[in-house]
């Protein structure tokens, strides 16, 4: 690894654009000639990996489940050295790579998980490893893929952009490309999930999967149909990214992949390989709101005491949304897919799951700006049992007397039926209350 990093930089900038604008072939996601990969694949990529990726554990979320009513198990994929799944097809395909492509070394484009799970077992396959990350992508997961020895190009503001850069690397420095989801070595890799939850949960009724670019399900699928076709699979994914479901139904539903919490599903095109495979193997889909991811990456956090990005949080999401009420009573197993949440995002998630629970709420509320008003508001909430977290007034923009001034408080409350109180009280206390 050391002779290649001697004639790239470590960390590098480009934004020219490619006067030629040449197009470049992904040869193993072709389009126009999809691959479908097959049981036997997911079999050997088991042999081949139990040596190099934790078998993670699929445990029972005894709070969760009472909370549901169902027998709910997580599989903990989060655990895994570099924090998600990706780990497994990121081994498989530079597994199977040749001695010649193992000395030449592998590219890919990645905003996270997929760079850091290339980077680290690259590392330790002895692998040279390019990640082409966009501009935004975050820090520390830019610090991680060079500490673990790859070299790391920072370019565009898309994955597209990046994924076009790192084609065309490839071709002029004869690297291989590993694309993240849609690699069909990739996805056998990923497919050994599914063999380890019917390994461990021998009754299982149901699995639910997170979908961004397809490789996952489609792996995990095809293990799990295989053995046991009675299996029910569910997909999910956000409301505001559908871009598999979208493919599948032929549908055109609009997508925005930069405003959904789940960002590591957030993919404007699908891998067709994955679509291919996972033809006839899928169930059904459901879409949920961000509102429900929030809430489910806060839920994890309180009752199983583990930390999960909001990909990794949309299966329990699915679960508390209502839209899979039919499960009740089943057992069931849902995968957490990953960890990697930046923590002022996890802030914002926690914030927002407790809005969503009835914990936290915000209002504008018009009192008296003489003495003593503010006071008079601040203790008719403390005695109502709510915490003030914010609070802020204004007077110059009020329409009302100069007497008057508007305040807007944030407070921590115990559950939906102690905001109702709330309301109802300072409603019948003031006569200018809005909550949001």
């Amino acid at each position: 690894m050391g002779d290649y990093q001697n004639i790239t930089s470590s960390t590098s900038s480009i934004n020219e654009e490619d006067p030629k604008k040449e197009e470049y072939l992904d040869v193993m996601c072709d389009p126009k000639n999809p691959r479908k990969i097959d049981f036997s694949e997911i079999s050997t990529a088991a042999f081949n990996l139990k040596d190099g990726i934790l078998k993670t554990p699929c445990s029972f979320a005894n709070q969760l489940s009472d909370t549901l009513g169902m027998k709910l198990y997580l599989k903990k994929e989060f655990l895994q050295v570099t924090g998600s799944f990706k780990e497994r097809g990121a081994r498989y395909a530079m597994l199977k790579l040749s001695q010649e492509q193992k000395i030449n070394g592998v590219i890919a484009a990645s905003a996270g998980n997929h760079a850091l799970a290339l980077s680290y077992h690259g590392l330790l396959l002895n692998i040279p490893v390019t990640v082409v990350m966009p501009m935004f992508a975050p820090l520390m997961k830019i610090y991680r893929c060079r500490n673990y020895g790859a070299t790391v190009i920072l370019h565009g503001h898309t994955i597209q952009e990046c994924k076009d850069l790192g084609l065309k690397l490839c071709k002029e420095k004869n690297l291989t490309y590993i694309n993240g989801f849609d690699h069909p070595d990739v996805m056998a890799g990923q497919g050994t999930i599914g063999l380890e939850i019917l390994e461990e949960i021998k009754d299982v009724s149901a699995v639910i999967i997170p979908v961004g670019g397809g490789g996952l399900i489609a792996g995990v699928a095809l293990a799990i149909k295989s053995l046991r076709p009675h299996v029910e699979i569910i997909g999910v994914e956000s409301e505001e990214c559908p871009s598999f479901l979208n493919a599948w139904d032929n549908r055109h539903d609009p997508i925005h992949p930069d405003q959904s919490l789940a960002d590591g599903l957030a993919v404007p095109i699908v891998g067709q390989n994955a679509l291919f495979t996972a033809r006839g193997l899928i169930d059904r889909f459901i879409t949920i709101p961000e509102s429900s991811i929030a809430l489910a990456v806060l839920r994890i956090l309180e009752m199983e005491k583990s930390v999960v990005e909001g990909a990794g949080a949309v299966g329990l999401a699915a679960l508390m949304s209502g839209k899979l009420d039919d499960l009740k009573g089943k057992k069931i197993v849902t995968i957490l897919t990953g960890g990697n949440i930046d923590s002022t995002v996890l802030g914002r998630t926690i914030d927002r799951g407790l809005a969503v629970d009835g914990r936290l709420i915000k209002f504008d509320v018009v009192v008296s700006d003489r003495p003593g008003g503010i006071a008079e508001l601040t203790t008719k909430i403390a005695q109502l049992g709510a915490s003030i977290k914010e609070i802020y007034h204004e007077r110059a923009w009020l329409a009302q007397t100069v007497f008057s001034v508007r305040v807007r408080i944030i407070c921590e409350t115990r559950d939906k039926e102690h905001v109702e109180e709330i309301q109802k009280k300072l409603s019948q206390s003031y006569s200018q209350v809005k909550f949001d």
